[in-house]
C-alpha cells in the first residue's frame, strides 16, 4: 500500500485503514451494487482501486455511487424487504468510517445490546435468555416496522455529531451516505428524504447509536 498516512489531505485517513476495510469487506463477501463489479472484480487491479478510494476520502472528494435496491423475502412469510447494496468500493469506504464511529461509541453501548455489534451474534442473546428464563417469567417482545426506511436523517446527524471527536470527515460522509439515491433493477433512481438502506456498511452502527442516543 505505500506510505501509510495521509500528509497533505484534508482528512487523516491511512491506506492501512482502507486495506483492514478491504479485508473486512472482503471476508463478508456480497454482491456487486450497480457497477456490476464483484468482489473477484475488485481484487483484479486492487492496488489501484485501493488508491483510489483513499485518494478521494483522504481529499473529501469522494461520492458515493447510487446503493442496488434488491428486493428479497421476508423470512416468515409476509411479503419482501429491500436491501440497499453499495458498491464494493463504497462498502470498503463505508467500513473505513464505521470502524471509526464503532471505536467511539461501542463502549457506551448496552450490554445487552447484540444486534449488528462487533464481536456479537444472535446466539449470544440467546445464551442470556436461556438464563434469565429461570429468573423470570416474562418478556417483552418489541418491533420497531421499518426501522431502516423510515429514520429521519436530521435525528441520526445529530447522534453522529454528539458521539464523535471527528465531525469533518464523518459528518461529511455519513450525510453523503445518507443522500444517496437508490437505483431498482431497471436502472430508475429514486431519490429519498429519510432511511439509512439496510445492508449498507454503516447503517448498523448507525442504528445502534441512534437507537441508543
Amino acid at each position: 500500500m505505500g506510505e501509510l498516512t495521509s500528509s497533505g489531505k484534508s482528512f487523516d485517513i491511512s491506506k492501512w485503514e482502507v486495506w483492514e476495510a478491504w479485508e473486512k469487506v472482503k471476508a463478508n463477501k456480497g454482491a456487486p451494487g450497480v457497477d456490476g463489479c464483484s468482489i473477484e472484480d475488485f481484487e483484479k487491479d486492487l492496488k489501484n482501486n485501493l488508491y483510489r478510494i483513499w485518494n478521494r476520502m483522504s481529499s473529501g472528494s469522494y461520492f458515493p455511487p447510487p446503493v442496488l435496491a434488491v428486493e428479497i423475502p421476508k423470512p416468515h412469510g409476509g411479503g419482501t424487504r429491500v436491501l440497499g447494496v453499495p458498491t464494493v468500493a463504497d462498502r470498503i469506504a463505508q467500513t473505513v468510517v464505521a470502524r471509526r464511529l464503532e471505536a467511539k461509541v461501542e463502549p457506551i453501548f448496552h450490554p445487552d445490546s447484540y444486534g449488528y455489534r462487533p464481536g456479537r451474534a444472535a446466539l449470544d442473546a440467546v445464551a442470556v435468555c436461556r438464563k434469565r428464563c429461570w429468573k423470570t417469567d416474562w418478556v417483552i417482545d418489541l418491533d420497531i416496522q421499518k426501522f431502516f426506511d423510515s429514520v429521519p436523517w436530521d435525528l441520526i446527524v445529530k447522534a453522529v455529531e454528539a458521539n464523535t471527536d471527528q465531525p469533518g470527515v464523518i459528518l461529511l460522509y455519513v450525510k453523503r451516505w445518507l443522500s444517496a439515491p437508490m437505483q431498482s433493477s431497471t436502472g430508475t433512481l429514486h431519490q429519498r428524504d429519510r432511511g439509512t438502506p439496510q445492508g449498507s456498511a454503516v447503517s448498523p452502527v448507525l442504528a445502534n447509536l441512534f437507537l441508543g442516543s
